[in-house]
């Protein structure tokens, strides 16, 4: 099959618009329509054999904006209350839009579920109740699978379906550099992402208000960034899907600049700074960012004498980098996978890594109920398994509407002694039950 321009579909391209012509588009259902979902919508009209079948919004309006983006017209959106509803928009060629995720998770046409509500709770729910529809989840919400991934891992693996985490985001982006690496049987000293933008541990939404409003995010949102939270979230699941370690607690974040990255996030035997070799890590130096990078050590001389005359560096460690990530455009690829392959782009291991705990951001006080990851209570802070369950952490995906229990000073660590999670959170829930499995296997 022959694009317009005259140049052959090639790889996946070409394998959507066989599927396409063969059984008709890869659906999708979406939940939320935020900037994250927007971006999907608009992505998906574009990519051949893909389409969004369903959007779950409870604002409507969003998801005809972005239709209308994305070059739809009004008319193909329509409102839907019931699976049968959705699948009669479907099989009309309209986009429905619904309230009721379970309607949409039970559309018998939607062949994937995309997670873009940004919630741990939420995205648990929506993908658990995917899942036991028989649909292959797409989870971009990495708070709820750094939370209780394994829980859903397990759900999706007893119903035949396909979980992934999401290509483009960074822990995803950063599993292809390791896995071409590990196939050319280079020791994988360290991997993990360049941070794209200032770093300021106690950053607040009132502060960044402007520039969110310049760049058309939530500024809640762009503080999850900037308070690195979303660095340390990310690198946590990277961690629990490579096996990868913190080589200490919340990394070390050097400023190396992609000519000396490989000769600082190296072991100290190498001369740089790591402890150990096969750690996750993230540098605030020029020449990276957008991008992930993986630090290689091959295992011969004659490898590394070849590379360094390929001029990718002095050696003996290199650096691997991918200039960019996609963010949400490249989502559709793990969801084209899914169904093609029934492959999941990045899955979390049987067992724990590393874990994402909070800390203070500010003097917390008896009887507050904490806000949202972004907001003004607590940041993320990455930690080996291990440490922050004998510390009695609480992991971050808990720590939204958690109850004060003690005085917190700004900068210690949010615990189980201190915090009282949200026990009717669902996510809540299933994280007691893995934590207590894990007590009756570490105590076996």
């Amino acid at each position: 099959m022959f694009a317009n321009s005259g140049i052959v579909r090639t790889g996946l391209a070409a394998e959507l618009a066989a599927h396409a012509e063969k059984r008709g588009p890869i659906t999708l259902g979406l939940a939320g329509a935020g900037q994250m979902g927007t971006d999907l919508i608009v992505q998906a009209a574009l990519m051949p054999g893909m389409r969004i079948g369903a959007v779950c919004e409870l604002n409507p309006q969003a998801v005809i904006d972005a239709a209308l983006m994305a070059g739809h017209s009004r008319d193909d959106v329509v409102a839907a209350s019931s699976p049968a509803d959705i699948q009669r928009a479907i099989e009309t060629g309209k986009i429905a839009v619904t309230d009721d995720y379970r309607a949409m998770c039970a559309a018998g046409h939607i062949d994937v579920v995309i997670d873009a509500t940004g919630s741990p709770n939420m995205g648990t729910i929506v993908s658990l109740e995917a899942i036991r529809n028989g649909k292959h989840v797409v989870l971009l919400s990495v708070e709820a699978d750094i939370t209780i991934g394994r829980y859903l891992k397990e759900e999706a693996h007893k119903a035949g379906v396909v979980l992934t985490g999401a290509a483009g985001d960074e822990p995803a982006s950063t599993i292809e550099l390791i896995s071409f690496a590990q196939a050319l049987g280079f020791e994988i000293v360290c991997a993990g992402k360049a941070k794209n933008n200032t770093f300021k541990i106690d950053a607040t939404p009132d502060e960044f208000a402007e520039e969110a409003r310049a760049r058309n995010m939530n500024p809640r949102m762009l503080v999850e960034f900037v308070d690195g939270s979303k660095t340390m979230v990310e690198m946590t699941a990277l961690a629990n899907a490579t096996g990868l370690v913190p080589d200490v607690p919340g990394m070390h974040g050097p400023k190396a600049d992609r000519e000396e990255l490989a000769q600082v996030l190296c072991t100290k035997a190498d001369g740089g700074i790591l402890n150990r070799s096969g750690v996750v890590d993230f540098t605030l130096g020029k020449g990276v960012a957008p991008g992930v990078f993986c630090i290689v050590k091959p295992r011969h001389p004659r490898v590394i004498e070849r590379i360094a005359d390929l001029k990718v560096g002095p050696g003996p460690c290199f650096a691997l980098i991918r200039p960019f990530h996609l963010t949400s455009l490249e989502v559709p690829l793990s969801a084209a996978r899914a169904v093609l392959h029934r492959q999941p782009d990045m899955e979390v291991l049987d067992y724990p890594v590393a874990e994402c705990t909070a800390l203070a951001k500010r003097d917390l006080s008896p009887g507050q109920t904490l806000g949202k990851i972004g907001e003004y209570d607590y940041r993320g802070y990455t930690m080996s398994w291990r440490d922050a369950r004998d510390g009695f952490a609480l992991p971050l995906g808990l720590a939204e509407k958690a109850r004060v229990l003690k005085p917190i000073k700004a900068g210690e660590a949010l615990t189980y002694d201190n915090c009282a999670p949200d026990e009717q959170l669902v996510v809540t829930q299933i994280r007691r039950r893995l934590d207590q499995a894990d007590a009756q296997y570490l105590a076996a």
